[in-house]
């Protein structure tokens, strides 16, 4: 997906810009600066940061990669937390909006980004999230931007609180590797080992307690599907199948019911394809297989994509599904909570899906 939201060590993640919270003065500082400049080749790095000098709050500066597995490094000065009533929003948001267009303009096709001054800066891990998924995913909506994202949650609390904000957010360490990682790189105290190594404990039982104890039954947007904030919650394994039919294939000369059904239904609205593909969290690739006929059937999670991208009504929408052979399931939780988002006239995909993914259900795209 052009937009995620993963559980990593930013230094080991490849991508062409790598994001760096910086220091506004040439000097290598505490946390995520400190584990790029070590990852990056301490020497060499500040040599090159010496050279640009001050950077001002919300400003960035851009200097080669060196040892990261990615070509640059943009560095940006984030606020500090002083209440919220001395601009901190503002220079935020422009700490994730001026890397995305230095980004594009340097032709990168990957970034990442840690969370913005949520460290010594002390910025709300809550309301920092808030922004920078705003940020990112207004700018990967504006036309010609092909580009995949990625914001990277460290810590436990930011990660439990992106869980519960956003539906893209994969593992990829374990609990006891952020142990580690908080020791031997960002810098954490002897003292605090034990503290942190029981919260996780602590955590780890309250999720086995609540696994078993989870309550069954449809969910409604006003209550069940909201959690408790302390609640990690883990992505539902659903394995979506896609039908094993070819009825709809004549040698490939023709085309596919649905892809004849979604072309008109685009042509009626007279919508672009990047519109119609991002709106419905489709990959561009994907979106092209289906318009070519590449795909015979299409999985449902996607169809139900574009049911929300297009806008459609209850009807267009089960109108679509049976152009690929599919229905609503009415024992269905994710097919019951899709039809009260069409109902509702709910058609923003991000929101869809995070309801979705905190009521435990598989998400709409690819």
């Amino acid at each position: 997906m052009p937009f995620q939201i993963i559980r990593n060590d930013i230094t080991k993640v490849k991508a062409d810009v790598i994001v760096n919270t910086a220091n506004p003065k040439p000097v290598i500082g505490g946390g995520t600066d400190s584990a790029i400049y070590k990852a990056a080749g301490e020497e060499k790095l500040l040599s090159e940061r010496q050279k640009i000098g001050h950077i001002a709050r919300g400003e960035i500066a851009v200097t080669p990669a060196f040892d990261l597995n990615a070509k640059y490094i943009i560095h940006t000065v984030g606020p500090i937390w002083e209440g919220g009533n001395k601009d901190e929003f503002d220079i935020l948001r422009s700490c994730y909006r001026k890397p995305l267009e230095k980004a594009a303009e340097l032709d990168c096709e990957s970034v990442v980004f840690p969370l913005i001054a949520t460290g010594v800066y002390g910025f709300p891990k809550d309301k920092a999230l808030q922004i920078a998924m705003s940020e990112i995913s207004s700018f990967l909506m504006q036309d010609g931007i092909e580009m995949t994202v990625k914001l990277v949650v460290f810590d436990d609390k930011a990660f439990r609180l992106s869980r519960n904000l956003f539906f893209q957010v994969e593992s990829f360490i374990t609990d006891e590797e952020v142990i580690k990682a908080h020791l031997d790189e960002y810098g954490i105290e002897r003292e605090e080992f034990d503290h942190i190594k029981g919260r996780f404990c602590r955590e780890r039982e309250y999720e086995r307690y609540y696994s078993a104890n989870r309550p069954t039954g449809v969910l409604d947007f006003s209550d069940e599907c909201e959690l408790p904030e302390t609640v990690v919650v883990y992505k539902n394994p659903f394995d979506e199948h896609s039908f094993d039919k070819s009825l709809y294939m004549n040698d490939g000369k023709e085309e596919l019911p649905f892809q004849k059904h979604l072309l008109k239904l685009i042509i009626d609205r007279d919508l672009d394809n990047t519109t119609v593909y991002k709106s419905s969290n489709v990959t561009k690739g994907a979106f092209s297989k289906i318009m070519c006929g590449d795909t015979k059937i299409p999985k449902k999670k996607a169809v139900l994509g574009f049911c929300i991208g297009l806008k459609l009504s209850l009807e267009e929408a089960e109108e679509l599904l049976a152009s690929a052979d599919m229905a609503f399931n009415p024992y269905d939780k994710r097919d019951k909570l899709v039809i009260q988002c069409l109902q509702r006239g709910q058609y923003n995909i991000d929101e869809v899906n995070s309801m979705l993914y905190i009521c435990h259900q598989p998400l709409l795209g690819n």
